[in-house]
């Protein structure tokens, strides 16, 4: 099993305690772009054709809310290896 696969299984068996920079690395394993407004926003938008995504960054944890919404749009890439 590869290391994306086991971070993948990780973020989806425990949404509550991911960290940004571990659904940073999933999302962009996945295809997704990864962009930051201008204007000091906190946010980080991930787009992947018209897939797109925005997630605050918090320390040290996620919100569930959008680990599942990012496990919902790339769950297709990891469920099929």
């Amino acid at each position: 099993m590869s290391k994306l696969k086991k971070l993948y299984e990780k973020i989806k068996n425990n949404p509550r305690a991911v960290r940004f920079n571990e659904l940073d690395k999933i999302l962009r394993s996945a295809g997704f772009s990864k962009r930051q407004p201008s204007g000091g926003s906190s946010h980080f938008i991930y787009i992947k054709e018209d897939k797109s995504l925005s997630v605050p960054f918090d320390q040290p944890h996620i919100k569930r809310i959008y680990v599942e919404r990012a496990i919902e749009l790339i769950g297709d890439c990891f469920e099929e290896e």
